[in-house]
């Protein structure tokens, strides 16, 4: 890995090893190193510099709230702004917990684009009510609640 103006460069050892743990975070850096010809220690510099330089953000686990029992009603909101409110709606919204994902969107109109996860439909209309619609440049919301997902996943690492 290297640093080029202020961006980072990562070698091919680098995206292999991402492209590894992203399959299967639970490897020991051996069993990494193992897959990829290299000593366990070798993978354990190189991630820890990912973790350094903010390649690797942070660990974690996904959890099926369905498997769990847990019911619960994911929507995306698409939230219609004025524009120099934009910045402040977006940070505000990323501060509840209800929020999964904050995101802008500049086409015809600058959107926010959220993913909001709560109880019920009441929780939602209450969330969207008491904590959305309120806040300063919220022109106009529009809702749309998850029926059925089909296919949910996170960037996938490829070599340049």
């Amino acid at each position: 890995m290297k640093l080029k103006n202020q961006a980072v460069s990562l070698d091919a050892l680098d995206w292999h090893i991402l492209q590894s743990i992203q399959e299967n975070s639970k490897q020991t850096y051996s069993e990494v190193g193992r897959q990829l010809g290299v000593a366990h220690s070798t993978i354990y510099d190189r991630i820890k510099k990912l973790e350094k330089n903010g390649i690797i953000k942070k660990w974690t686990i996904d959890i099926d709230p369905e498997q769990l029992g847990m019911n619960h009603i994911t929507a995306h909101m698409t939230i219609y702004t004025d524009p120099k409110e934009s910045e402040n709606v977006a940070k505000k919204l990323s501060e509840a917990k209800e929020v999964l994902e904050v995101s802008m969107s500049l086409s015809e109109e600058l959107l926010i684009l959220a993913k909001v996860n709560a109880r019920d439909r009441d929780s939602l209309h209450s969330f969207i009510a008491k904590n959305v619609a309120p806040l300063q440049g919220v022109l106009r919301i529009r809702t749309s609640i998850i029926t059925k997902k089909i296919k949910e996943e996170r960037f996938l690492v490829k070599e340049k």
